[in-house]
């Protein structure tokens, strides 16, 4: 089977590429060039952005891995301020790559035949990082789920919540098999290691709720949604995260020190265990968090 991954030159693609290519036949679709760990597989230059260019990437692919996004809000206010003199991208451009590039790039996939698409999305749908207002994101219950209402307020989180009902919406529309993963600071081993030799105790609340994935986790899951995909829901979206929290302290300590208020709304949580559910992905196709940042402390 021929596969696309698009953002193939960027770092999760060295995790799906090498989780993929034994068995499938691999297509990249980036702007830039392939690093030398990738240099042997077929390349497409374009952009997402370009519909021309969507559609030259998909020529005779069954399915897609869709990891290509600016990964944060580049009109975010504060990201801007911290700029200073440096060239920063046009403030529309977290929106016209994410959403008008998955636009592009879905339309593309219908017309080729494509049969599944796997898209990398992000925890941030939820919209608890990159607030704008002093309105703290509203938790309703703990460990989080794929039910808990969102409250975006930034494009980047934005443009990954409207993304899943994009790809719902052409699997309703045109009946192709579309997937997303939500995985929260992906993590390769060298930045793993970095964090158990550079953690400290917290000293306040994390909007990003310590929550984190291995690079390794992530990949494997993209491909099981891929393989599964006709045992799965025609669309559906999945947490897929570590296991433990990036924190020394234990959940619940987490919770009594900076967030008391939110005890009452913590069922089951144990030791460090994450305060985001990955119980659906387990449940779907055995999603399982192999790795620890803990193994290097």
């Amino acid at each position: 089977m021929k596969v696309l991954i698009t953002g193939g030159s960027g770092r999760l693609a060295e995790y799906v590429v090498r989780e993929l290519e034994k068995d499938y036949e691999l297509v990249l679709f980036s702007r830039s060039h392939p690093p030398e760990d990738r240099s042997h597989l077929t390349w497409i230059q374009g952009d997402l952005s370009s519909f021309q260019d969507c559609q030259r990437a998909v020529e005779g692919v069954q399915a897609i891995q869709h990891l290509g996004a600016v990964p944060y809000p580049v009109d975010h206010p504060q990201i801007r301020a911290r700029s200073g003199q440096r060239e920063i991208p046009t403030f529309d451009m977290t929106m016209r790559t994410n959403i008008m590039g998955t636009y592009y790039l879905m339309r593309a996939a219908v017309q080729a035949g494509v049969k599944v698409v796997v898209m990398a999305g992000s925890n941030c749908a939820l919209g608890h990082g990159y607030r704008i207002s002093d309105k703290p994101f509203p938790i309703h219950y703990l460990p989080i789920d794929e039910e808990h209402p969102s409250d975006v307020e930034d494009s980047y989180s934005y443009s990954k919540l409207v993304g899943e009902e994009l790809l719902a919406s052409f699997t309703r529309a045109y009946s192709i098999r579309t997937y997303v993963t939500r995985p929260a600071g992906i993590c390769p081993p060298k930045r793993r290691q970095a964090m158990a030799e550079n953690v400290q105790p917290a000293t306040g609340w994390s909007e990003w709720l310590w929550a984190w994935v291995a690079s390794e986790d992530v990949a494997w899951a993209h491909r099981a949604v891929m393989e599964k995909a006709q045992e799965l829901p025609p669309h559906d979206v999945y947490f897929v995260n570590g296991a433990d929290t990036t924190a020394l302290e234990e959940s619940h300590e987490l919770l009594a020190q900076f967030r008391p208020d939110l005890l009452p709304l913590a069922g089951g949580l144990e030791r460090h265990q994450s305060f985001i559910s990955a119980e659906k992905a387990r449940r779907s196709f055995g999603y399982q968090a192999r790795y620890t940042w803990r193994e290097y402390l």
